[in-house]
């Protein structure tokens, strides 16, 4: 967050050791910073949220947003000893609760306006996602997340990031997929360790009514508690007009989210990953958005940088993986070539392979 002195800093902790926010309550008044705490216990705020009114999620938007305001750095710092804690939240009270705290505090406030960095804590949990065991976890959480060279990456993404820049047709084709759009004008933010950990992306986003076709997404998602597999969508004039996924259940599901309000069913992001460190999906979107040779394909809110406009309250980062063993698949810039199973070929940006990215100085 590169605190500085007078800076007020909010500090939300999710179901983690109160030992490691003691730490970063030291760490940030060390720096001159101003800590402010929040703590939250997920089965707590499930309860709160099967409860919700607009009455009440409309005074909790104002408290909320109010403290955002006052704050020049947000960290938050979440962790879940049920990953599917909130999968039994009614829908109707989960699209209430996004409306009034997640997009209008966090998406509308804390993104555009603060030095702000996400971070997951390694619980049991999420080594069971992985399908590891707890040792194994541990060591690919600290390598993913701190074994990365974040200053290697920043200048192996810079000539992407120009080329992203100067593009107007992506061409995307893999294992039912098969959909271009264009992001002409647009820009593209490399992500290199300042705001999620672990990183490694960069995303740029369509233009709003530029997407065509179909995308089927290789890797599973886990949005309001509920694990989605199967997704497959069908998109024209940047509008998301079919939506289904592995079974009739989950489908009803998908398109109850993309029905929320009229810009769900629209594009706000799309991003390349590239951490070298992660090779598969563990239902973490924050670790799975990064995984070596993949994208990702965002239904919902744009960005203020790299965006298009959309508005949403949601942003739900949808994940393919096109490495030979998910499929395989190509991208590409203007009808040139730029990745091919996963892995880039022009030679101003072979320094993002997972054999070039992944060697530590």
């Amino acid at each position: 967050m590169a605190v500085t002195k007078g800076e007020k800093v909010l500090v939300e902790a999710f179901d983690i050791p109160t030992d490691f926010v003691v730490v970063l309550v030291r760490a940030i008044a060390a720096a001159g910073g101003l800590p402010l705490v929040t703590t939250y216990q997920q089965p707590v705020l499930r309860e709160l949220l099967r409860h919700a009114t607009v009455d009440q999620m409309t005074l909790i938007e104002d408290v909320k947003k109010r403290e955002m305001e006052q704050v020049q750095c947000y960290a938050v710092i979440r962790g879940s000893n049920n990953i599917s804690e909130m999968s039994d939240v009614p829908t109707d009270r989960m699209a209430i609760y996004e409306k009034h705290w997640q997009s209008a505090v966090h998406s509308k406030v804390r993104v555009p306006n603060t030095k702000w960095v996400v971070l997951r804590w390694p619980h049991s949990s999420m080594a069971q996602l992985a399908g590891m065991s707890t040792e194994a976890f541990e060591d690919f959480y600290f390598r993913v997340c701190a074994g990365v060279n974040y200053a290697k990456m920043e200048e192996a993404c810079r000539p992407l990031a120009d080329l992203m820049r100067k593009t107007d047709l992506v061409e995307i084709t893999g294992p039912g997929t098969d959909l271009r759009f264009s992001i002409k004008g647009i820009g593209a933010e490399p992500c290199s360790g300042e705001r999620n950990i672990p990183d490694g992306e960069c995303f740029s986003c369509p233009t709003i009514d530029s997407a065509e076709g179909v995308i089927r997404f290789t890797a599973e998602t886990i949005y309001r508690g509920t694990v989605f597999s199967g997704i497959t969508l069908k998109l024209k004039a940047g509008k998301i007009v079919d939506a289904s996924a592995a079974s009739i259940e989950l489908t009803k599901k998908l398109n109850d989210i993309l029905d929320v309000d009229e810009g769900a069913r629209r594009i706000g992001e799309w991003s390349l990953g590239f951490n070298p460190f992660i090779m598969k999906p563990m239902r973490d979107v924050l670790f799975d958005e990064k995984i070596a040779g993949s994208f990702h394909f965002t239904p919902g809110q744009a960005y203020e940088s790299c965006g298009n406009g959309n508005k949403s309250q949601i942003h739900w980062d949808m994940v393919n993986i096109q490495r030979p063993d998910f499929g395989g698949g190509e991208i590409k810039f203007d009808g040139k070539l730029i990745r091919k199973d996963g892995l880039f070929v022009l030679p101003e940006l072979l320094a993002l392979n997972p054999d070039q990215l992944g060697a530590a100085s």
